[in-house]
C-alpha cells in the first residue's frame, strides 16, 4: 500500500518507497525474531514435554509472551514511556513474535486430537486463548499502574 493514497496496492506490487528506515525495521525484526525463537527453543530444552503429555512449555511461553506484549504496547503506544522508533518492531514483532508460537500451539492441539485426547485438546486450545488474552490484559494493567504511579511520584516530587 502506498502511503497517503488511502488505497491498497495490487497483490505482488512493489512498495512505493523503501529505504534506510525500512531496512532498519527489517533488520531489527529479523534480529529480534532470532532472539525470540532461540529463547523459546531454550525453554523447550529446559522444560521438555514428554511424549503424550500436555504441552505446558508452549502453553506457558505463549501466555508469558502475550503478557509481555501487553507491557510493550502500554510502554510504547499507550503511555509513550518508550519512544525509540525501533523498540516496538524489535521487541514486539521480532522478539515476542519469535518467542510466541501459534503454529506449535496448533500442531500440539492436532497431536492431542490424533491421540484421541479430545478433552485435553479442547482444554489446551481454549486454555491457550484464555491465558493469552488474560496475559495481555494483566501485563497491560500492571504496566499502566506502574507507569502512572511513577509519573505521579515524579510530578509530586517537583
Amino acid at each position: 500500500m502506498s502511503e497517503g493514497t488511502g488505497g491498497t496496492a495490487p497483490a505482488g506490487a512493489v512498495p512505493a518507497r523503501s529505504g534506510p528506515r525500512e531496512a532498519a525495521v527489517l533488520g531489527v525484526v529479523a534480529a529480534g525474531g532470532v532472539l525470540g525463537t532461540l529463547a523459546r527453543y531454550a525453554a523447550t530444552l529446559a522444560w521438555p514435554t514428554a511424549a503424550g503429555a500436555f504441552p505446558w512449555t508452549v502453553f506457558v511461553v505463549n501466555a508469558v509472551g502475550c503478557a509481555l506484549i501487553g507491557v510493550l504496547m502500554v510502554l510504547t503506544v499507550e503511555r509513550s514511556a518508550v519512544t525509540r522508533p525501533l523498540v516496538r518492531p524489535f521487541l514486539g514483532v521480532g522478539v515476542l513474535g519469535g518467542f510466541t508460537t501459534f503454529s506449535t500451539y496448533a500442531t500440539d492441539a492436532a497431536k492431542l486430537l490424533a491421540r484421541q485426547e479430545v478433552p485435553t485438546a479442547l482444554a489446551y486450545a481454549a486454555g491457550t486463548v484464555v491465558a493469552a488474552l488474560a496475559g495481555v490484559w494483566a501485563g497491560a494493567a500492571l504496566t499502566r499502574a506502574c507507569v502512572d504511579r511513577a509519573r505521579r511520584a515524579r510530578d509530586g516530587a517537583r
